[in-house]
């Protein structure tokens, strides 16, 4: 599959989120717009090691393609064992964390930490490559702090070492999640390389992917925190302004949880992800209070369904 192609037709991705982007959060932004999709962060070590709660994470279905696998690691040999036993059954792509800002990612060398060693980014990128079955994509920061912003010698050190494509959350590691997107950044990243260049950051509509776009000539849009409680973003029509219009994607939410997923061990996640669809809404504060009081999904269920509970 070629990645510049794809992206050709629909230039929205959905973003790796760890705890987020599960099968059925994938389906259903999918079904809202996404075209390709990252599953959640997996450990080259859990995979390697066989650990069942990896494995659980390469969950798919025909309907979560293309799926690009995303691995995170700092051992160059383990990455590799982690790719090779990846195959066209599992995804269409391999993604290589190198963006990660969490500290206990950063203090075992993995994620961001990596772009402090680009040599040792270079031999992940380049033995993940060789041992892999499929297309191999890295996705990292503008560098590890403003005084220190390298990602269009990264970029080509990732192309060099044989990458298809390259997604640039334009953010240090010092800023987070915090701050704003350096989008000219992106566009100096597109400048450098000749493979397809997707750009990540602050993103919360679909009319601001349309922007990222022209401004920076970039192939891609990756979203990540602006998808969560808004798959919609994905979609030109937006977010609904009302509950009402809201509850059924929230539903059809919990339903491919329900399908796909353990949803009995997931009653916590599924509130968490029901409570961030009441963004903007008025009252969304008592309006989840009332949703994380809820013992069990039958209840969750039968409390939006019953739209008096809203008025």
């Amino acid at each position: 599959m070629d990645i510049a192609s794809l992206l050709a037709d629909n230039p929205y991705v959905l973003a790796p989120l760890a705890g987020y982007t599960d099968l059925a959060f994938r389906l259903l932004c999918r079904e809202q717009g996404a075209s390709l999709c990252f599953t959640e962060m997996i450990s080259c070590h859990g995979l390697v090691y066989g650990q069942k709660n990896t494995k659980i994470l390469l969950q798919s279905r025909a309907a979560d393609r293309p799926l690009s696998i995303q691995l995170f690691g700092s051992d160059p040999e383990v990455m590799a064992q982690a790719a090779g036993l990846i195959t066209r059954a599992d995804g269409d792509f391999i993604d290589i964390n190198m963006g990660c800002p969490v500290r206990k990612v950063v203090k075992k060398g993995a994620g961001a930490a990596l772009m402090k060693d680009i040599k040792l980014a270079e031999r992940i990128i380049s033995q993940v490559v060789r041992h892999s079955p499929l297309p191999v994509s890295v996705k990292f920061r503008s560098g590890w702090n403003s005084e220190k912003i390298i990602a269009p010698e990264f970029a080509r050190m990732a192309e060099d070492a044989g990458a298809c494509a390259v997604t640039l959350h334009a953010r240090t590691w010092t800023q987070a999640f915090g701050g704003h997107a350096d989008w000219e950044l992106i566009a100096r990243v597109k400048d450098a390389v000749s493979i397809p260049v997707i750009g990540n950051g602050d993103i919360l509509t679909y009319a601001d992917g349309r922007r990222m776009l022209s401004e920076t000539g970039c192939n891609g849009v990756m979203v990540g925190r602006g998808a969560l409680g808004n798959p919609w973003v994905f979609s030109k029509t937006g977010r609904p302004d009302t509950l009402t219009a809201r509850v059924p994607v929230i539903l059809r939410h919990i339903e491919l949880v329900t399908k796909y997923l353990q949803a009995d061990k997931m009653l916590f996640r599924i509130k968490n992800h029901v409570g961030r669809y009441l963004s903007g809404l008025p009252g969304a504060s008592r309006l989840r209070q009332e949703i994380m009081a809820t013992a069990t999904l039958d209840s969750l269920i039968e409390l939006l369904r019953c739209e008096e509970s809203f008025t």
